[in-house]
């Protein structure tokens, strides 16, 4: 049986500046954004990924403080690029550091406006071979 993670819960404060730092600095897809009386969720999912990030006020989204979740990780082919990308959005992102030559070593880091915490880890071989076929 295979058992995929598909949607994390991230904890935030304010709903739309996080809506707006996913969408519009980091990058994300906005899925769906659902007020009602009831509630307000969205869901966005990082381009060519299978696992999205849900934010909102149900009853166990509220369970968690914001900013509580730390070391969410992103992997992308190009680490120095896709930091770039996120300055040139206005995301303030971390220096690269090198643990380890081989792939899978280069990392930087970013947090978003309540302090959850992501970690982005360079897998060249992404470039060439996607987890989501295009």
């Amino acid at each position: 049986m295979d058992w995929t993670l598909e949607v994390v819960v991230v904890p935030v404060a304010d709903l739309d500046r996080s809506i707006e730092f996913y969408r519009d600095k980091v990058g994300f897809d906005l899925d769906h954004d659902t007020r009602n009386e009831h509630m307000h969720i969205a869901q966005l999912t990082p381009r060519g990924s299978g696992c999205s990030i849900v934010i909102g006020n149900l009853p166990s989204q509220q369970e968690m403080v914001p900013g509580s979740l730390k070391g969410l990780q992103l992997v992308v082919a190009d680490a120095y690029a896709a930091r770039e990308e996120l300055l040139a959005r206005g995301v303030e992102a971390g220096e690269i550091t090198v643990f380890d030559e081989r792939d899978g070593g280069t990392l930087f880091g970013f947090e978003d406006p309540d302090g959850n915490t992501w970690a982005v880890q360079q897998l060249k071989a992404r470039a060439d071979k996607p987890l989501i076929p295009r």
